[in-house]
C-alpha cells in the first residue's frame, strides 16, 4: 500500500493548486466497500501516520484500535491530501468522480477517460445513443481499473440509475460493465457493481450473483428491502444511518419509524440492527454497511456490524482519543451472531418476499429516501453525458 501512496497520481495532484484538489471532495469515495482487507491488516498506516501522539508512541490504544478490532472501518469521502493519514481500502467508480476528474485535467485518472472517450469500439456503433452509451461504460471500467491498482479491496462500481426499474436492463448494463473491465484484465473477483434496492434491482441482483457476480445493493432504508436483498444473495447491502434519522426529525407517517422512536431507538440504527440480525440468524452471505455515520456515538452503537463507512472528522476524533488499558475492553460489540440468534422476528419478517409484499412493506421514509438517491445519480449521469458530448473525440483521436 504504501508504494500506491508515491504513484503519478499523488505527485500530480501535489503540484495542482489546494482549490482544485478539494473540488474532489464530494466527487472521489475511494473507500466505500472495503469487502477484502480486515482492521488489523487495514489500519497499520491509519495509526502510524499524522502528527498526533498515538499509541505507537505512548503504548497506550486510541479509540480508533478499538473500535476496528470490532468493524471494519472504512474512511469515507476521502481526498488526496487524506491518503496518508486514512489510505484508502477499497474504491467506488461512480458518475460524480468521473465530473471530478474531468474537472482536474492533469490528474492520472484523466488519461483512463481519454482512453475510454478514443475507443474505436464505440465509435463504430450506429447510434449516437449506443456510442455514449460504450463510452460511458468504457469510463467507468478505465477509472475503475485505475483505482483497482492503488487499493487492495474491491471497486465497486455504479449502475446507471435510469435502468432502476428495469431488472433485464441492469443485467445488461453490469454484464457491458464487466465487458469493459475484462478487456483491460481486471478480474471479476476485485468487482462489485452498485445497484439501487428497488425490487427490480434486487432481482438484478439475483440473476448475477447466480452468475459469479458480486452485487452491492445501496439506498436501503426498509428492512423489507434488506430482507429482500439478503434472500437474492446480494453480496453487500448499504443502509444509511444518519439519513433514516434526518428523515424522522421532520416527516411522520412512517410506522417502522415511529415504532422505533417509541422504543426509544434511533430509526437508522434500529434498523441496522434487525437487518444484521436477520442476514446473521439466517444465514445469509451478504455482508451489512453501514453508512451516513455522524458522530464517533454511532460509531460505538454499530460496533459489530461488518463495514462502517465513517467520515474523515469522525476518524481523526477516534484517532486522537486515547484509552488506557483497562478502558479498551470497554468497548464491545452491540452487534453479534449472538444477538442474532436470541431476536425475534414476525411472521411477516420472515415471508419470503414478493414484488407485491415488497410493495406493501415499503414505508413512506424508504420511498422518498430510495427515489432522492436515485435522482441524485440520474442528474450526475445526465451531466457526464453531456460533458462527454461537448469534449469528444479527444485531441489525440
Amino acid at each position: 500500500m504504501s508504494s500506491s501512496l508515491h504513484s503519478p497520481l499523488y505527485s500530480s495532484l501535489s503540484s495542482s493548486s489546494a482549490l482544485q484538489g478539494r473540488k474532489l471532495i464530494n466527487a472521489v469515495n475511494f473507500a466505500k466497500p472495503n469487502l477484502i482487507f480486515k482492521p488489523r491488516r487495514s489500519f497499520p498506516l491509519i495509526r502510524a501516520s499524522a502528527g498526533f501522539s498515538s499509541s505507537l508512541d505512548t503504548g497506550l490504544s486510541t479509540e480508533l484500535d478499538a473500535v476496528a478490532s470490532h468493524s471494519e472501518i472504512v474512511p469515507d469521502t476521502v481526498i488526496f491530501d487524506d491518503f496518508e493519514k486514512f489510505p484508502p481500502t477499497a474504491g467506488t467508480v461512480s458518475s460524480s468522480l468521473l465530473l471530478g476528474i474531468c474537472s482536474l485535467p492533469d490528474t492520472k485518472f484523466k488519461s483512463a477517460v481519454d482512453r475510454a472517450l478514443s475507443d474505436s469500439e464505440c465509435y463504430g456503433l450506429e447510434s449516437s445513443d449506443l456510442q455514449m452509451s460504450c463510452f460511458f461504460n468504457k469510463a467507468l471500467a478505465h477509472v475503475g481499473g485505475d483505482l483497482a491498482k492503488l487499493v487492495p479491496g474491491r471497486v465497486s462500481t455504479e449502475v446507471d440509475a435510469r435502468l432502476a426499474y428495469d431488472t433485464h436492463g441492469i443485467v445488461r448494463k453490469v454484464h457491458d460493465l464487466l465487458k469493459a473491465y475484462t478487456e483491460i484484465e481486471v478480474p471479476p473477483e476485485r468487482l462489485l457493481f452498485k445497484i439501487p434496492a428497488t425490487w427490480q434491482g434486487i432481482e438484478a441482483s439475483r440473476v448475477l450473483e447466480a452468475e459469479g457476480i458480486q452485487t452491492h445493493l445501496t439506498f436501503v432504508y426498509s428492512f423489507c428491502q434488506a430482507a429482500a436483498a439478503a434472500q437474492a444473495g446480494a453480496s453487500v447491502i448499504q443502509i444509511f444511518v444518519g439519513r433514516l434519522r434526518d428523515w424522522s426529525r421532520n416527516h411522520t407517517g412512517d410506522s417502522d419509524i415511529e415504532s422505533a422512536l417509541r422504543r426509544g431507538e434511533d430509526p437508522g440504527l434500529a434498523l441496522v440492527t434487525k437487518a444484521y440480525n436477520y442476514i446473521h440468524k439466517y444465514g445469509h452471505k451478504t455482508k451489512l454497511m453501514a453508512a451516513a455515520v455522524r458522530n464517533k456515538q454511532d460509531v460505538f452503537n454499530l460496533l459489530g456490524v461488518d463495514y462502517i463507512i465513517t467520515p474523515l472528522k469522525v476518524l481523526q476524533s477516534l484517532k486522537e482519543s486515547v484509552t488506557l488499558p483497562d478502558e479498551k475492553y470497554s468497548f464491545t460489540s452491540r452487534l453479534s451472531p449472538q444477538s442474532a440468534a436470541a431476536f425475534n422476528f414476525t411472521q411477516d419478517e420472515l415471508q419470503k418476499w414478493d414484488q407485491y409484499s415488497f410493495s406493501s412493506a415499503m414505508g413512506p421514509a424508504s420511498v422518498e429516501l430510495l427515489t432522492i438517491g436515485m435522482d441524485g445519480y440520474i442528474n450526475q449521469a445526465k451531466r457526464v453525458e453531456e460533458l462527454f458530448g461537448k469534449i469528444w473525440p479527444p485531441p489525440n483521436v
